[in-house]
């Protein structure tokens, strides 16, 4: 059976570690890099730096993560946006670990 994916968008990496604190806290997941985006605005926007959070795990874990993971990003500096996939194909699964931290 294949595994879940929860994406959780938030502003700035603070926010991404403090729901990804609270996604793993909450359910038996696991997480992939964060991934960042700068979004094409940043001047207009208190924290110019998009950052996924990709949980991991079964439909139900993974829910569990992500609606933690929002309640805990929404107290620190907001989040732009939430997906859950709930069978990730094959074919996706390469996406899952490409990253831009190390990156300029």
């Amino acid at each position: 059976m294949r595994n879940a994916t929860g994406i959780v968008e938030v502003y700035g990496l603070v926010a991404a570690f403090v729901a990804c604190d609270a996604g793993c806290k909450a359910a038996n997941v696991t997480v992939e890099t964060f991934d960042k985006n700068k979004p094409g605005n940043p001047d207009g926007l208190e924290v110019p730096l998009i950052v996924a959070i990709k949980f991991r795990g079964s439909v139900t874990d993974v829910q569990a993560a992500v609606d933690a993971a929002i309640q805990a990003a929404n107290g620190v500096s907001g989040v732009v946006t939430s997906h859950i996939l709930t069978r990730t194909e094959p074919d996706t699964e390469p996406m899952l670990k490409l990253n831009a931290f190390d990156k300029n």
